[in-house]
């Protein structure tokens, strides 16, 4: 059953994240007008459910491989060649066509034919028809389904309640083949402005820390914190401590110890310490039911007792918005802070020795959902916020690798080439895979300890 359960909580989180991140990169996408084809709990697979929006045109589903998520926003890998506003005229003339008849056509390479056809497929300027496996014929790409102005069901103001509509496989010739093959790039990623695909790859991080910011308010504020009650009655005795073994009980308001009188939590705490230092026994005044009595705590000869075994008195503290804002920008500094220090070789161990894979998320969500909502609430701001400061390290395939590459790119008024940006992603990958199996290591060996 922990192992149910750890499953299980450790989907949602998954699943919370996925939704969280990716929904910041999709809304932002939208709201410069570019395709959004996909938004998919659970990494590509064959088998799925989903629906499809009629307004965004969007496929929104899950798949049964619950390891993360992703949206397809169209053109983010910039391919193809200066034959695209060919290859797009003929999908538009012939209705449904296929590599091999473009390249005898255009008099290029079937293979430079298929490249430009799976990036206008990426664009959604296209449909893919893939062919059955172990056939011999090709993938067959047809023409999108249209209104009057030639909007896509991915466009924002599509309307195919007009006449005009071509439907999908339909042929729709096109006047000028560069210009439609410039307007369907603006619809994606790669056609817009630098400084807009930035705020793109941003979004993912900035809603997952603005959401974590929220919960640790909103934890604080509404749910509220436990803190010690500076009271003298204690909330109960440690299994096999020195105050249980002098019979002390959950309950029981301590008055005195060793002749110091104690009204608070805060007397009994020095009074203890004092004791302690003694190296003596002690005794201790109380009141249980009404009735005074005491009870001598025996310390060991040795001088070893660090304590006598008694908890505070706790209760639920709810934070002013002052309060918890202060120590919500305090705690996203702290974590940033910690995140940074993985790109500094001194503290690159230390902090992938204290790091968490989906195991110990998992676990750990497991457990904060059995003590509560403010600690559930707790966990999933901070793998929130972790998250999301990781997601802008600039090292490339992360968010931040990235927005790396794209300020090289506007700085330099040119691309970085595609074969160095996969280079580097690789690089990147293993570097996190490499964390990654440490953080599974650490799990695996926290939890069998």
């Amino acid at each position: 059953m922990t192992a149910i359960s750890a499953v299980f909580w450790g989907l949602i989180v998954i699943s919370l994240l996925v939704v969280v991140h990716e929904g910041g990169h999709f809304l932002v996408a939208r709201a410069f007008g570019i395709r959004v084809t996909e938004f998919f709990i659970g990494m590509p697979c064959r088998l799925r459910l989903s629906r499809r929006s009629k307004k965004y045109g969007t496929e929104f589903g899950i798949t049964p491989v619950l390891l993360g998520g992703y949206n397809r926003i169209c053109g983010m890998e910039p391919l193809g060649d200066e034959h695209m506003p060919q290859v797009l005229a003929i999908v538009q003339r012939d209705g449904t066509t296929d590599a091999v008849a473009i390249a005898e056509e255009l008099g290029i390479s079937a293979d430079e034919a298929y490249d430009n056809l799976l990036t206008l497929s990426d664009w959604a300027s296209i449909a893919r028809v893939e062919a059955p496996r172990g056939s011999d014929r090709a993938d067959a790409f047809t023409t999108q389904r249209r209104d009057a102005r030639l909007l896509t069901m991915y466009d924002k103001g599509h309307d195919f309640t007009t006449s005009g509509v071509t439907e999908a496989g339909e042929p729709r010739p096109i006047a000028d083949a560069d210009a439609f093959c410039e307007q369907e790039r603006l619809h994606t990623y790669d056609g817009k402005a630098w400084w807009k695909r930035i705020l793109i790859l941003l979004a993912g991080a900035a809603v997952n820390i603005a959401i974590a910011f929220f919960l640790v308010i909103g934890d604080m504020t509404l749910v509220g914190i436990e803190v010690v009650s500076d009271t003298n009655v204690i909330s109960g005795v440690e299994r096999g401590g020195l105050a249980e073994q002098a019979g002390l009980q959950a309950g029981d308001r301590i008055v005195g110890i060793a002749g110091e009188r104690t009204d608070s939590w805060t007397d009994i705490s020095a009074a203890v310490d004092s004791a302690l230092e003694s190296a003596q026994p002690f005794e201790v005044s109380f009141e249980r039911d009404g009735v005074s009595r005491t009870a001598e705590i025996a310390l060991p000869s040795d001088g070893s007792a660090t304590a006598i075994g008694i908890y505070a008195s706790t209760e639920i503290y709810h934070a002013t918005l002052a309060e918890a804002t202060r120590v919500a920008v305090a705690y996203v500094g702290q974590v940033g802070t910690m995140v940074a220090q993985i790109l500094m070789p001194q503290h690159t161990a230390e902090i992938v020795s204290q790091s968490s894979s989906v195991v110990g998320i998992s676990v750990m969500a497991s457990q904060a959902a059995s003590s509560g909502a403010s600690d559930f609430i707790a966990l999933l701001a901070a793998v929130l916020l972790s998250l999301g400061l990781m997601n802008l390290l600039p090292i490339p395939p992360l968010d931040g690798g990235k927005i790396l590459i794209e300020i090289i790119q506007a700085i330099r008024g040119k691309r970085v080439s595609m074969r160095a940006q996969t280079a580097i992603s690789y690089a990147g990958l293993a570097f996190f895979m490499v964390i990654f199996v440490f953080a599974l290591f650490n799990d695996v060996t926290r939890i069998i300890g």
